[in-house]
């Protein structure tokens, strides 16, 4: 800036710095060492808007060499990170491709002396017919259907998120909410409203008995006109308007005011048009109301919302008719303006209180509206409370007055600013939301901190964090808050011990904030950011996962994965207890599609170990794995979430999605799964009525039944039935198998298979599909299946139910700790390698 055509040039940069009020700008150079955006008093920012007052200025920056410019190089330099659930499906599946290949290859080569078997007719061939063995095997380990049902799993989560206002942009961003171990939250517009409001009214009651001072707090936290005022007893005044001094604050308040309170219907919220300290004042006159009309509350409620916005302001300034303004000047810190009235002229003042008070020589008292002189006395109890206000409660306060003004005046000079009659002083703040002090202890009994960022200064940004309730167990703030120079002169270790105990970082600009991500993260620390302004968005790319306020700007939204359509930090939390029962049913699914590939691999190895014929052709495991597995383990995602799911700390990052005891179990299961399915197959050979009830050793020999005299004919291995029941018994039993995972650890009397209707519905699906492919002929030629009779479906049964008696046994286990303790005997405790600990 080089010259100020006005008496003063104030500037919204709440876009750029996420300051709650509006900045004065000056000629002067700042000389601040390491002077951060707020600072810089002397500096435009683009993109920032002027509220009020004209300069001269000449441009020093452009394009990148703006502040704006340096916010989008900083989110250039940014990387995507792999969420957790990412990195340990990409290791489970770089393991589980590694013992695949493993198993396949020791099938090949342990069956090489079978290649020259007569059966084979020859050794290729016989190369050749285990290789399809192994290919089989594969099939059989890889979960083909779980790349769709995490996908399924995870968008059926981000329509349940959406009703909790919270939208998400980035699928993976879902389940990494489950394991944040630190919040960012930005404080303007996500901790507060962003909507400056007049929370407290001090006026002199009466002087007969000394200074009486009357303090009245005011509700409500948004620019709707809706809100009550209420006496220092906390009862509430039914008319306030009622009161001289009141009514005489809301008059000063709407007509000493240049700004423009409005309703958006588009939006469905008030909007302000100026400054929002003077938005503060006209929401307040809407408060209190008319004179005269003992039905006035509840006649305005009758209003339109739009005709509601700034009703009582047009009424009065409908009755007076505006003179003469004398603007605001940084040296007198307050504007006057003079307005005429039915043979009255009288000027209102509003400004700095120690100006307009040092200005008064009378008083308006509130009990019987008399006017008396301003003593040392009242003044000193009037200074008192000015510096509670403005000192411990951080309130931005602002002193009203008025004069009665000769008749006939046109014009406003310096010297009628004097002799003025004090009529009151009104503190006013950027207030908090009121669900966030509930949402902030959710957070901290759920093991996760809550760190406030603002470009606010410290002293407001704690009394707002005071007021919020949640740090009630900081004694103080020293050692918790921090502003960013001071942060910066620290010591590497110092750094990160004050890292460790942060609640509050003031005074930022937009690197500061992806300084701060970047430092939690080398702690291993899962980090959330909250932000709505372009000076956000670096942050919140940087972060695991960027929160964008849905009232934020474009910049913010492009940057984020998540998007809060209320703007709520309590949404946030629902949404973290969303991530969390969704990871939880990840991990359930998992853990059902992988215990029953451990079934279809035992039950491919068994066979090729005992030597009798292959108990599933590769296209039946691919039905049991795409359509049989697929549809059950897609319900699992709807599983509710637990009771407690709030009450549990977030899991660690290093966290595998199937721990040791849990292997061992899904092992039992697996190994069960398996032998019942080649039980079925063998069942049918050597013991159904049906089957030709050959002797054990002959299904053992099966490969030289051509080479030698039988009492049966060889065809009767290529016969389908055998392969049908062990199909069936494979489909059938994780049927079960998915009824046991509506729990990790709960048996099925205390969660049955009701809690889950999607579950039962799937289960009842994939029965039906089966039953298809067993009835229908060119089905069941496809599939080398053939229908089963009433007694073969009876022995399906006996061989599938005991599964879910094998579980609730384990899961009792797991219930009383034995699981635990087993967990300590194994010496690998984790089916999954930990990258971490490798790259140490």
């Amino acid at each position: 800036m080089v010259e100020m055509l006005s008496n003063q040039l104030r500037v919204d940069q709440a876009i750029l710095t996420g300051e709650s009020c509006s900045v004065e700008k000056e000629l002067v150079c700042a000389v601040t060492t390491n002077a951060v955006y707020q600072d810089k008093t002397n500096i435009l920012f683009s993109g920032t808007v002027v509220v009020s007052g004209r300069a001269r200025a000449i441009v020093v920056g452009v394009g990148a060499n703006t502040a704006m410019g340096s916010i989008r190089d900083s989110m250039l330099q940014t990387g995507d990170e792999a969420t957790p659930l990412k990195k340990k499906l990409d290791e489970f599946g770089t393991f589980l491709a590694k013992v695949i290949a493993g198993i396949c290859v020791l099938v090949w080569v342990v069956n090489i002396g079978h290649f020259r078997d007569p059966a084979h007719g020859g050794f290729l061939q016989g190369a050749i017919h285990y290789f399809k063995i192994a290919v089989a095997l594969a099939v059989a380990a890889i979960p083909e259907g779980l790349p769709a049902v995490v996908t399924t799993c995870l968008a059926l989560g981000t329509k349940r998120m959406a009703r909790l206002n919270a939208i998400v942009r980035s699928l993976p961003s879902v389940e990494t909410l489950g394991c944040t171990t630190v919040i960012c939250s930005d404080k303007t517009g996500t901790l507060t409203t962003n909507m400056m409001s007049v929370s407290k009214i001090c006026v002199v009651h009466s002087v007969h008995h000394g200074a009486m001072l009357a303090e009245y707090s005011v509700s409500g936290t948004t620019y709707a006109p809706e809100g009550f005022i209420f006496d220092n007893r906390g009862m509430k005044l039914e008319f306030p308007a009622q009161h001289p001094c009141l009514l005489q604050i809301a008059m000063c308040s709407a007509l000493c005011n240049e700004s423009v309170l409005q309703y958006n219907p588009d939006k469905g919220d008030y909007e302000k048009i100026g400054e929002s300290t003077e938005v503060a004042l006209r929401v307040l006159a809407e408060k209190v109301g008319l004179p005269g009309f003992d039905s006035m509350p509840s006649a305005l409620n009758v209003l339109s919302k739009h005709e509601r916005a700034s009703y009582c302001n047009h009424y009065w300034e409908n009755q007076f008719k505006k003179v003469s303004v004398l603007e605001f000047s940084r040296d007198r810190k307050m504007m006057s303006v003079l307005y005429s009235r039915k043979n009255m002229e009288v000027m209102f003042s509003k400004g700095a209180p120690e100006s307009i008070i040092s200005r008064c020589t009378s008083i308006l008292c509130n009990d019987d509206s008399s006017t008396v002189p301003l003593t040392t006395n009242i003044q000193a109890e009037l200074e008192a409370r000015l510096h509670s206000f403005a000192g411990k409660e951080t309130l931005r306060c602002l002193a009203l007055a008025l004069k009665r003004m000769p008749l006939g005046q046109q014009t406003l000079s310096l010297d009628d600013e004097k002799d003025l009659t004090f009529i009151g002083m009104v503190g006013m703040l950027d207030p908090p939301r009121e669900e966030v002090k509930n949402a902030m202890l959710s957070c901290m009994s759920a093991g996760i901190r809550v760190i406030v960022v603002t470009g606010d200064n410290k002293s407001t940004a704690e009394s707002l964090c005071r007021k919020i309730g949640a740090f009630d167990h900081l004694v103080d703030f020293s050692g918790h808050s921090y502003t960013a120079s001071e942060f910066e002169k620290l010591s590497a270790l110092q750094q990160t011990l004050a890292l460790q105990r942060m609640a509050l970082f003031t005074r930022v600009e937009p690197s500061h904030k992806r300084m701060l991500v970047e430092a939690l993260q080398h702690q291993n620390e899962v980090v959330a950011m909250t932000g709505d302004g372009v000076n956000d968005a670096p942050a919140l790319k940087k972060a695991d996962i960027g929160i964008a306020m849905g009232s934020g700007t474009a910049v913010a939204k492009s940057a984020s994965d998540m998007v809060l359509a209320d703007d709520n930090f309590a949404s946030i939390v629902a949404a973290v207890a969303e991530g969390r029962a969704i990871y939880n049913n990840t991990k359930q699914f998992i853990r059902y599609m992988i215990s029953s590939n451990i079934g279809e691999v035992v039950c491919i190895f068994v066979a090729a170990v005992l030597g009798i014929p292959d108990t599933l052709a590769p296209v039946q495991l691919l039905w049991v794995n795409l359509v049989t597995d697929g549809l059950p383990a897609t319900a699992i995602g709807f599983n509710k979430q637990d009771s407690d799911v709030m009450r549990a700390k977030p899991r660690k990052v290093g966290e595998a999605v199937v721990t040791g005891w849990l292997f061992f179990r899904y092992l039992v299961i697996g190994a069960y799964v398996g032998l019942a399915t080649v039980a079925g197959f063998i069942w049918w050979f050597v013991y159904a009525d049906s089957g030709p009830k050959l002797p054990y050793s002959e299904l053992m020999n099966f490969d030289t039944c051509s080479t030698r005299e039988t009492m049966y004919p060889c065809s009767v291995f290529d016969d389908r039935h055998p392969s049908t029941v062990s199909m069936t018994v494979l489909v059938v039993v994780e049927m079960f198998n998915a009824l046991n995972n509506l729990s990790e650890n709960q048996s099925l009397l205390v969660i049955p298979p009701w809690s889950n209707l999607w579950l039962v519905a799937s289960i009842i699906l994939t029965m039906l599909l089966h039953i298809l492919i067993l009835y229908v002929h060119p089905l069941s030629i496809l599939f080398s299946v053939t229908p089963l009779s009433w007694a073969e479906w009876t022995v399906v049964l006996y061989l599938s139910f005991p599964v879910i008696i094998i579980d609730e046994v384990l899961k009792f286990f797991s219930r009383n700790s034995c699981g635990m303790r087993f967990k300590l005997r194994l010496r690998r405790s984790e089916l999954l390698p930990k990258r971490e600990l490798r790259d140490k």
